[in-house]
């Protein structure tokens, strides 16, 4: 838990920076859990209220949001009562992760009132409720809870608002010497007691204050105040990556090792460390029968793949069939009827072999009966030939549909699926997922150079063959599935240029995660399509290869200030 009751007291100074006395020009709700806030003050600002179980949260955002044709209930609710009022004020209540935004606005006959948004951030129980000012009773929330469900705290339309219990912890900012007399310089849980004496603080936080200190009461104070002056004179939003997962703090948490990224706002820190997640998780929640039968297709065809590999290792057993005949012809001669097998010497290998007979029938029908399991064998190896390579090519696609979709926004995924009923895998259906009029594909400036970036086979197949002129650069992982990435217009390809579409190839790959991945990159006109082939299949030739670490920090930096 990094968004703990310290790290929300100085988000709370970072939103008040950049929101107070700004104006709510309109307000989304983005999905089931999350609101999004245009407010204008010095400058546009979007404000992000999440009460996702696993990712609550609040801050300023930076990244584009899909918004629902139709608002639900609650958003038309906020619209109702906030848009066009002016924040008044934002505080943190005590040092919990609850934050009230005061806003005033005009009411229906000119009267100025005031209404409060109650945010709290509290895992599992997070909520976004609004309350009148005036009366302290709740207008409506976000999540509503009964008094079956909850006796100490209704929160329903008309309810008076009550915080939720307190714990009466100490104020973390407001500790003293006599305080760290309470605590066991000895306690193996020293940690834990520092969380259930202080409010504010979490596992990460009093791990960090503990980090290095001396284990007595005056150590443990002073390390208590060290930590304290660091927040202020070492503030530095910093994410920290370990092999087993990502942590974010408002500073350097040095008792963990890692990779570190700095980040110039709270806000920012936060865009890139939950956006990336939660958007793919909605996304997965809205497209999961989607991907659940890419997935069933590729494993279905995995396993039709075996079976077939085993039948043509079967067929490829009875191709002696022809040899047999030959043999019982050759010794027919030595053939007594009613015999049921013969022994007989193969003119290849000078071995003896042993040939099965029907006893009923005569030499020559005996070695016909075997050149027809011969003719037999030899068609099923061409049909199985056949069919194995034809379900080779299904594994890849679905294989590549697979990893399309782990990076897909909602219309990518809405394109895949048309994909799918144009080619008859599934039958056009009306879904509530919204039809995409064109290719949604991803378009970046780079040192004024424009990069097309194709995210499933449709946009491939638009960018590079529809788009991209014969002149234009053609970039692409080397042997595995990827996204088409074109150059458009370039005179002179410099290294820049050329790197940075290697890095979305690569990004937007099978190998996401790899290091120094081949990148081949060929002008568009040695680029051709499969004949026979889906969507986006393409062979090329004439390509020259650069090899790739692939940065996810850099394609977020590209996504912030390149995208157009």
């Amino acid at each position: 838990m990094a968004f703990d009751g310290i790290f929300t007291h100085y988000m709370v100074n970072e939103l008040n920076e950049h929101l107070l006395n700004g104006r709510i020009n309109k307000i989304y709700q983005v999905s089931n859990y999350e609101l999004l806030l245009i407010i204008r003050s010095k400058e546009t600002y979007q404000l992000l209220i999440s009460i996702d179980p696993k990712y609550a949260r609040i801050h300023i955002t930076a990244m584009d949001y899909e918004t629902p044709s139709e608002p639900p209930m609650f958003c038309m609710l906020l619209r109702k009562h906030l848009e066009g009022g002016v924040i008044e004020s934002i505080n943190q209540i005590g040092s919990d992760r609850i934050i009230e935004i005061k806003i005033s606005n005009l009411n229906e006959i000119g009267d100025r009132v005031y209404k409060k948004l109650m945010v709290e951030i509290m895992g599992k129980h997070s909520n976004i409720i609004l309350v009148n000012d005036d009366t302290n009773l709740i207008i409506d929330a976000l999540k509503r809870i009964s008094p079956f469900l909850n006796s100490y705290r209704t929160i329903q339309p008309g309810a008076e608002y009550i915080l939720p219990p307190t714990q009466n912890k100490i104020d973390f900012f407001n500790g003293t010497e006599e305080d760290f007399k309470h605590f066991s310089s000895d306690s193996d849980n020293l940690a834990r007691e520092l969380i259930d004496y202080f409010a504010g603080v979490s596992p990460l936080s009093s791990q960090e204050l503990l980090h290095g200190a001396i284990l007595t009461e005056t150590g443990l104070y002073h390390a208590y105040k060290k930590f304290i002056n660091r927040l202020e004179k070492e503030y530095q939003p910093t994410m920290i990556i370990t092999p087993k997962r990502d942590y974010f703090y408002l500073i350097d948490l040095k008792h963990l090792e890692g990779e570190r990224r700095v980040y110039h706002t709270l806000g920012s820190l936060l865009d890139r460390f939950y956006f990336d997640k939660e958007n793919q998780e909605r996304i997965k929640q809205q497209t999961q029968d989607l991907e659940k039968f890419i997935k069933n297709e590729y494993e279905k065809n995995k396993n039709k793949l075996n079976n077939l590999t085993t039948d043509l290792e079967l067929a490829k057993e009875t191709l002696n069939y022809r040899k047999l005949g030959d043999l019982i012809l050759t010794y027919a001669y030595d053939i007594t009827q009613g015999q049921s097998v013969i022994k007989v010497v193969d003119y290849e290998t000078n071995e003896e072999v042993e040939i099965e007979l029907d006893p009923t029938l005569t030499p020559v029908e005996n070695a016909n009966k075997y050149y027809a399991k011969y003719q037999k064998a030899k068609s099923a190896i061409t049909h199985l030939t056949d069919q194995i390579e034809s379900t080779k090519d299904e594994i890849s696609y679905f294989e590549l549909l697979l990893e399309q979709m782990k990076s897909a926004t909602l219309n990518d995924a809405i394109e895949i699926r048309q994909e799918l009923e144009m080619l008859g895998y599934l039958k056009p259906q009306v879904t509530k997922m919204r039809k995409a009029k064109k290719p949604q594909f991803e378009k970046y400036i780079i040192d004024g150079v424009e990069i097309l970036v194709g995210k499933n086979n449709i946009q491939n197949e638009y960018i590079t063959h529809k788009i991209a002129g014969r002149n234009d650069y053609f970039v692409h992982v080397k042997d595995m599935p990827g996204s088409h990435v074109i150059i458009r217009n370039v005179t002179e390809l410099t290294e820049n240029v050329l790197r940075s579409a290697a890095q979305l190839a690569s990004y937007y790959s099978k190998a996401r995660k790899s290091s120094s991945v081949p990148v081949d990159y060929t002008l568009v006109k040695h680029v051709k399509k499969v004949p026979g082939s889906k969507l986006g299949f393409v062979t090329y030739d004439r390509n020259k290869t650069i090899y790739i670490d692939p940065d996810e920090d850099f394609i977020h930096q590209l996504k912030m200030k390149n995208k157009v």
